[in-house]
């Protein structure tokens, strides 16, 4: 895991929606140590105001603190011990308040259980799945502790026990990474220590676990400091529908990559607010049931992927932070990165963060309908900034994409998706709508949702139509081979037949030839063509007849916010907004501007 001393800097000009992060996390960075948010309006959920003596009985919260007993009555004089107890004990709609500290459990909430979860107004509260380790002795270089019996699953797939990928692009696990999906987790003072594979290999900063000889070994002296271990590998099972988790946080869990995350949300309707999830082993949150909401979230500093969502119909994102992301090192693909999405339909995601992960920032994959990705920033990531693939129905609008060492946003074999008032500054290409040869008719290719009937008419895995207006699109450096990209590597596709269009577009490069081609557009059987410069595009293809073209200095400001140079043209160059992409941008209907507004 890393050792969280990189500070998040975020750009000034961004509203950071994540209120609970910004009360507990600092207004700028994220130190080493991070708190769980603890709003101070909320109101304190031990009093009660009901109409009835019998409303207020069954409203009555029951309280939660470490210095509890579980036989106690679970008020704020005599709380119970532990998160399970509170959970067993408590009826159907029941709040449940923490008091503060750190919980050593893993919570279920059961079927036919609606529960509120929340942290005591102020105090901060922990799901931690580590506990102190003591007792090391030392054995020449290294220390050991022996009877240490904690084991995990260390499956690279999520198929328990089954072996990794073979063929590219389906290995989880990287050969210059081997113990990437070995679950085990080590601090001292708080300082993650690296799992190597055996007792020869451990220097000072890593540590080995033996399981036939139930001994764990450190590299570095443990004396005088605080050695921690996780003891657990899930924190939270949501399986009691319309359940909510509130100002609490949840770090260092052993979870495996078949546990699919820390945090599990198996039933409907469940609401996330204010939380924090951070340096986990590979997931930190995994959403699998449809009308979530996810409000305030943040994940940070986890083994593999911020968060996964899989039949996640409807789904509802705002002022999520999903940062580095990916600290094991996994490969990009099959997943990684800060958030993935499959096989949902109707889903929102908005006014978040998704910057430095290895990985992608946001990628939604395999069967994804009808999406609205919004007033986000993906920012500085490794991979790509925003990836849509093999998907339907998607609007991007209004996002700032800039600093990621991948595509700045990619359409891969996504139909009906329209892109607006974006502002992308890519170091790979900056927006690149690619088809390949996978097809939605084919019931051998992965990625159906088989829930939905097969063929799926809505979802042909063929790009198109594509809508690309008012963006600005700049490539400060020459890694690049072009702006805009849209290539069909199966030779089938012109993209004239995807029903590609482009007009009322920012073009801007640093150098006259660098890139070679301001545009590359697939031709006849998707030959493509190079532009040189997006005149030239206009002229062959009729695309872009109102565009604006800059060589030179960065006409964007600081904050990745249009310059003047830019905004002089909104009115003349910008194409109106039409209803729903205004609703998304949070502008009137008719509104002419370039690049993503102000926030």
């Amino acid at each position: 895991m890393t050792d969280g001393s990189t500070s998040l800097r975020r750009r000034p000009s961004v509203k950071y929606l994540a209120a609970g992060a910004v009360t507990a996390l600092g207004l700028l960075c994220l130190p080493p140590t991070l708190s769980a948010p603890s709003p101070a309006d909320r109101e304190d959920p031990t009093s009660v105001s009901a109409a009835s003596a019998a409303t207020a009985a069954a409203a009555k919260p029951l309280v939660v603190s470490p210095e509890g007993s579980d036989d106690a009555a679970g008020t704020l004089a005599a709380p119970l011990g532990t998160v399970g107890a509170a959970v067993a004990r408590a009826a159907s709609g029941q709040t449940i308040v923490l008091r503060a500290g750190n919980y050593n459990e893993f919570v279920t909430i059961p079927p036919g259980k609606r529960l509120i979860l929340q942290s005591y107004p102020g105090e901060e509260v922990w799901l931690d799945g580590s506990v102190p380790v003591t007792g090391f002795a030392r054995h020449g270089s290294v220390y050991v502790v022996d009877g240490w019996a904690t084991e995990f699953d260390a499956s690279p797939t999520y198929k328990r026990g089954a072996p990794d990928g073979t063929s590219q692009g389906w290995q989880f696990v990287s050969d210059k990474h081997p113990m990437a999906a070995h679950p085990d987790q080590i601090w001292i003072n708080g300082v993650p220590q690296r799992q190597v594979g055996s007792r020869s290999e451990v220097v000072a900063g890593t540590f080995y676990v033996d399981y036939a000889g139930d001994r764990l070994y450190l590299g570095s002296s443990p004396q005088d400091r605080t050695v921690r271990a996780s003891t657990l590998g899930r924190a939270l099972s949501i399986q009691g529908a319309g359940s909510e988790l509130h100002g609490v946080g949840i770090r260092r869990y052993a979870t495996s990559v078949p546990q699919m995350g820390a945090v599990t949300v198996e039933a409907p309707n469940a609401v996330l607010e204010d939380v924090v999830i951070t340096a986990n082993a590979t997931t930190g949150l995994f959403v699998g049931a449809g009308g979530a909401s996810l409000r305030n979230v943040t994940l940070v500093d986890n083994g593999m992927l911020g968060a996964a969502a899989t039949y996640a119909d409807g789904l509802q994102v705002s002022g999520l932070l999903a940062a580095r992301n990916n600290t094991e090192h996994f490969n990009t693909s099959p997943v990684s990165g800060g958030v993935k999405v499959g096989r949902s339909r109707g889903i929102d995601i908005s006014d978040s963060v998704f910057r430095d992960n290895e990985g992608p920032g946001l990628w939604l994959d395999e069967s994804v309908f009808e999406a609205a990705i919004h007033g986000n920033d993906m920012l500085d990531n490794s991979g790509h900034g925003l990836s849509l693939e093999l998907s339907a129905k998607a609007d991007v609008v209004n996002n700032v994409i800039a600093g990621n060492s991948g595509h700045g946003l990619k359409v891969n074999n996504t139909s009906d998706v329209r892109i607006w008032n974006n502002t992308i500054k890519a170091e790979g290409r900056a927006i690149n709508i690619v088809q390949d040869g996978r097809r939605a008719s084919d019931p051998d290719t992965p990625g159906h949702d088989p829930r939905q009937p097969f063929p799926d008419p809505a979802m042909t895995w063929i790009n198109g139509p594509v809508v690309i207006r008012n963006n600005v699109i700049s490539i400060p450096g020459s890694t690049a081979d072009c702006l805009l990209c849209v290539e069909d590597y199966s030779g089938t596709y012109s993209a004239k037949e995807l029903e590609v269009t482009a007009l009322g577009d920012v073009y801007h490069r640093a150098l006259p030839a660098s890139p070679d081609s301001a545009v590359i557009w697939a031709m006849d059987s998707g030959k493509p063509a190079l532009f040189a410069r997006p005149e030239d595009f206009s002229s062959a293809t009729g695309q872009e007849l109102q565009h604006l073209y800059l060589e030179g200095s960065d006409p964007l400001l600081s904050s990745y916010r249009p310059g003047d140079i830019i905004s002089s043209r909104n009115s003349t160059l910008a194409q109106p907004l039409p209803g729903e992409i205004a609703q998304l941008a949070g502008q009137p209907a008719g509104t002419r501007s370039l690049g993503a507004f102000a926030r």
